[in-house]
């Protein structure tokens, strides 16, 4: 997923369930292991309320950089809503792993199981 760049070249790719798994449990270790409280330094790019939009999510990294070229802080809602919320979340993780120290995710309300339930990102991941 790291090699998508075109938001209009884009392919549907099917992960296995595998490799989801093991990208969420990569990205838990790196997540637990860094500090609560971040201090980053300028320059960093601010992005939020993605709601799977993967599409959109792509043209933000064409305009304001790929990682590791550009410092990234995500704020959260992530997913639901979109129609790909599984693809928003596996790049955003794919990124955090392969760029620890340059790409920086905040959990917002629709990353809590509550909320998915009700607004789609759980039964997306039941079908897949």
């Amino acid at each position: 997923m790291i090699s998508v760049r075109d938001a209009k070249k884009t392919k549907l790719i099917n992960l296995p369930e595998a490799d989801i798994k093991a990208l969420c449990h990569k990205a838990i270790q790196i997540l637990a292991s860094q500090p609560m409280l971040l201090e980053l330094e300028a320059p960093i790019k601010v992005g939020g309320d993605i709601h799977g939009q993967f599409n959109d999510l792509l043209k933000l990294f064409q305009f304001g950089g790929f990682p590791p070229d550009s410092n990234y802080l995500f704020l959260g809602d992530y997913v639901d809503r979109g129609k790909q919320s599984l693809e928003t979340m596996c790049l955003l993780l794919a990124y955090k792993i392969k760029y620890p120290e340059n790409f920086f995710l905040l959990r917002g309300n629709h990353e809590a199981a509550q909320v998915c339930k009700i607004y789609g990102f759980f039964d997306e991941c039941k079908l897949t």
